[in-house]
């Protein structure tokens, strides 16, 4: 036999031993050894879990021995055996992982009950109802969770027997009623199991604990650990306890109780109960339970202590806790307490109230939130009471709720959103093109595209809900139909997105309102007080950058230029540019620009007056500008069919002979960023003119501007930057000459290729700063698209554990992370007064920002909606590292 031990009685347990025992058990050790009154029982150790799954389901070596002896340890001191015709043992099977989630296995609960057992369990209750009503339970339960029977086979033949009763409850049936149950329920086990099953009671319990392992590694656990991020190798403690009885008659009951309400915060009683029922009956919905404040009035003995008890347990944990109960003839047992799960507006509100208490500091509170969980509370979420079933689900790509009627066009969506109707954008993907749309529509679905597809990243920017990457669904748009298996959504017809879960309903469903009030002010306020990194924002436009400092961005860390011309208003322009033949023609299609680069930088420096911008400069890849080139043939095509003019017919042939010439067939990697300024010096030449006018513009208006940050993208070499900077500092000489004024100006570059992360030093020697794009960065360095991958093998990748994360969500430490780190050391090492952030995707990324924390960055910048969350998260970071 093994030295290892796998199986602990719960009075050896203690809350220090959760990883160990799981939260179940440790938690029901922990209230044995405070007081508490508890049912008896031992726990099997998460470490027995991963042991056989490593063992493809066979158990380690000793634990079928401490397991028995386990058992027979609670025969002595209970003085009844598992499976004894005069004395019996019944227990139940719990599940216990080390994080509190739904998925796992239900409970069983009876088990012990047999032919040979049922009639002394009815002697000794004096009550043959209650034993036969218990067995037909076990049979239940045990057939569906362990040996996998369908739950109808069950339900249906209880259903059928009310109803030749003439009853509507299960409390309504008579014992002789339940004893035909129980030989209903036997027959129709072993018509499911092709031959009769174990009667065994050691059997049925070691095939329980089985059950609990294996439950470990279904579907929907798997799901809801991936979307938490909770590591799979934890496993499940499995929790074997005496059963008490909840339905022994009216002065026994179960129920579910939190000592705080989990879904506003507030400091009162909540819970529900149910008079002469089993636990499983108050989740299964069989019977309405009632409110917990009833039970003071028909059980109150067991009310007081009850009530005593959630005192006792929430000061002892110092939060909120999450207790089932039974009441047995009108005793008390506790058979669960647990840090409560909560709404994001409840842990807010528990937090500040439990630090105005004095029972936690704040620095405590500030570690007990989920830093996604404000995520929640900055956009419309769908009133949780709802009872819809979504049609299909996608990927969470933008936060927020969006209902409204269902568009398949950007032009018709911006033209119906301008006149005041709520649309739903529903693209296969969009495109620039696309923009106008976006920005009418209360949200947008696509069916390509992953979390940092151009749908998502826009969607965020702009704080609009979108669900990316939806699964079977089909867009005609010709028909303007959307179809999803059998349903078929017409343009026109209701639909809402929750872009937070990437659930897709069929119909309006009921949103509530953004949920940023006090207790979420005073919370961030903590942050402020204890982070160290700055938090700034991406945004484009006036409206962007006045929301991002509404939500406490210290700044604009990202404005990216080239997204001031998707529209069809200023895509022309941008064609004229790119398309030019000439320098001369290049000159008049910036010439046209430059007004209106300045107008958006003017919008954007009035709302950041006082703080410090950052500009990129033209970074697109060519085809997101240039006319399509199958769409242009075409065009052309028809032109000559038509016999149109010689002058029309000459100038569209002469813009598709430029986008053929300027075709590339990996546009991610071509003629985009520096690249572009350094084959056309008058682009960066107009942006800095731009800038630098609407600096004075402001500063003349308002008395006050930006501090300026010019910003050159897509660097792999030194001379580059050394090239570009020279233009632009030499255009921004010109325009403060002319104007007469003096303003500081920063000129740094973006570190989103490898090669330039590895050469950081050099690079440094003409940058004033660095920002790390690490959207570009991680595309690069791994040689993964991040859009291709995102619906193709990635998905893959993550469900074997080729990857534990996605790299574009959370930065990829061990490799892209590693460039930055070295970049930082580097640059610094050549500049220590070099500025250092972060404004790719995984600027508001709890993870990836505690990692931006360690490394040294100054700041980070990110989605005006995500600021919130990146300030917390900053704060999380210090404390962590402190701790």
């Amino acid at each position: 036999m093994t030295d290892h031990r796998y199986v602990y009685d719960l009075s050896e347990g203690s809350a220090e031993m959760k990883p160990l025992l799981g939260g179940k058990g440790a938690g029901v050790a922990e209230m044995m050894r405070v007081g508490v009154p508890v049912p008896d029982g031992f726990t099997i150790t998460t470490e027995a879990c991963v042991e056989t799954m490593k063992r493809q389901g066979e158990w380690p070596e000793g634990l079928d021995e401490q397991a028995w002896e386990g058992l027979q340890r609670l025969e002595e001191r209970t003085g009844r055996k598992l499976g004894d015709p005069d004395k019996p043992l019944l227990v139940s099977v719990r599940s216990g992982a080390v994080i509190s989630m739904p998925g796992m296995m239900d409970t069983i609960l009876n088990l012990g009950i047999s032919d040979e057992t049922v009639e002394a369990i009815a002697r000794e209750a004096d009550n043959e109802r209650f034993a036969w009503d218990c067995y037909r339970r076990f049979i239940q339960m045990y057939g569906e969770v362990v040996e996998g029977i369908d739950a109808h086979v069950y339900e249906d033949a209880l259903t059928a027997l009310k109803e030749s009763e003439g009853v509507e409850s299960d409390t309504d049936l008579t014992a002789e009623d339940l004893k035909g149950l129980v030989d209903t329920f036997k027959k129709l086990s072993n018509e499911k199991l092709g031959g009769n099953w174990t009667t065994d009671p050691r059997e049925q319990l070691m095939r329980a604990v089985d059950a609990v392992f294996r439950s470990w590694l279904n579907p929907r656990a798997f799901v809801y650990r991936k979307a938490n991020k909770i590591s799979d190798d934890l496993g499940t403690a499995v929790n074997v306890m005496q059963m008490v009885f909840g339905n022994r008659g009216d002065s026994s009951a179960t129920g579910v109780c939190f000592t705080r309400n989990p879904a506003t915060g507030a400091n009162e009683l909540y819970g529900e109960f149910l008079q002469n029922a089993q636990g499983e009956d108050v989740v299964a919905g069989i019977r309405t339970p009632k409110p917990l404040a009833e039970m003071e009035e028909i059980l109150p003995e067991a009310y007081q202590q009850l009530t005593a008890t959630m005192k006792k347990m929430e000061a002892h944990y110092r939060d909120m806790q999450d207790m089932e109960f039974t009441v047995e003839n009108g005793k008390l047992y506790l058979l669960q307490t647990r840090n409560g799960k909560r709404t994001a507006a409840a842990a807010l509100k528990v937090a500040r109230d439990l630090v105005d208490e004095g029972v936690i500091t704040k620095e405590e509170a500030l570690l007990r939130i989920e830093p996604g969980q404000l995520d929640q509370l900055l956009h419309e979420a769908i009133d949780p009471s709802h009872s819809e079933k979504p049609v299909t689900e996608g990927l969470p790509a933008s936060p927020g709720a969006a209902v409204g009627e269902a568009v398949f066009d950007a032009d018709l969506a911006a033209e119906r959103g301008a006149a005041g109707d709520k649309v739903v954008l529903i693209r296969f993907e969009t495109t620039p093109d696309d923009i106008h749309g976006v920005l009418q529509s209360q949200g947008v679905l696509t069916a390509h595209g992953g979390m940092t597809s151009h749908a998502a990243v826009v969607a965020r920017g702009m704080g609009k809900p979108c669900v990316a990457g939806a699964r079977g669904i089909k867009i005609d748009y010709e028909a303007k139909t959307l179809t999803i298996g059998q349903t078929v959504i017409h343009e026109g017809d209701p639909i809402t997105l929750d872009g937070s879960t990437g659930e897709v309903y069929a119909s309006a469903l009921p949103l509530i309102p953004p949920q940023i009030n006090e207790d979420f002010q005073e919370v961030l306020s903590w942050a402020d007080a204890v982070r160290r990194l700055g938090v700034e924002a991406n945004a484009d436009n006036a409206t962007d950058a006045a929301k991002a400092r509404e939500l406490g961005a210290e700044g604009i860390g990202l404005c990216r230029t080239e997204h001031m011309f998707f529209g069809p208003d200023r895509l022309p322009a941008m064609h004229e540019m790119i398309t030019a033949e000439t320098p001369e023609e290049r000159k008049t299609a910036v010439d046209k620009i430059l007004p209106m680069q300045q107008s958006d930088f003017e919008g954007i420096f009035t709302a950041m007056k006082g703080l410090p911008v950052t500009v990129r400069l033209l970074d697109p890849p060519l085809h997101e500008f240039l006319p399509n080139l199958v769409e242009q043939s075409l065009k052309v095509q028809e032109l000559e069919l038509k016999g149109a003019g010689a002058g029309e017919l000459d100038k569209e042939r002469r813009l598709l002979a430029q986008v053929k010439k300027l075709h590339e067939q990996n546009p991610m990697l071509g003629t985009r960023g520096c690249r572009l300024g350094m084959l056309y010096p008058e682009i960066p030449d107009m942006q800095a003119r731009a800038i630098i006018r609407a600096v004075m513009a402001v500063l003349e208006r308002e008395g006050e501007t930006v501090e300026i940050n010019i910003m050159i993208p897509l660097v792999f070499n030194p001379t580059e930057l050394e090239t570009q900077r020279r233009i632009v500092a030499d255009a921004v000489a010109d325009e403060l000459s002319k104007a007469g004024k003096e303003v500081e100006v920063r000129i740094g570059t973006m570190i989103e290729l490898p090669r330039a992360a590895l050469v950081a030093d050099k690079i440094a020697e003409h940058a004033d700063f660095f920002s790390f794009g690490t959207n570009d960065l991680t595309q690069t360095t791994l040689g993964i698209s991040r859009d291709d991958a995102e619906n193709g093998f990635l998905t893959e990748y993550l469900q074997t554990k080729v990857l534990k994360v996605n790299p574009f969500a959370s930065i990829d430490v061990d490799g892209v992370g590693q460039l930055v780190a070295g970049a930082v050391e580097k640059g610094r090492r050549t500049n220590p007064k070099l500025g250092l952030g972060i404004c790719g995707e995984h600027g508001g990324d709890p993870d990836s920002i505690h990692f931006f924390h360690e490394v040294g960055l100054d700041y980070v910048s990110c989605s005006p909606f995500r600021v919130p969350v990146a300030r917390f998260a900053a704060a999380q970071a210090v404390l962590r590292a402190t701790k």
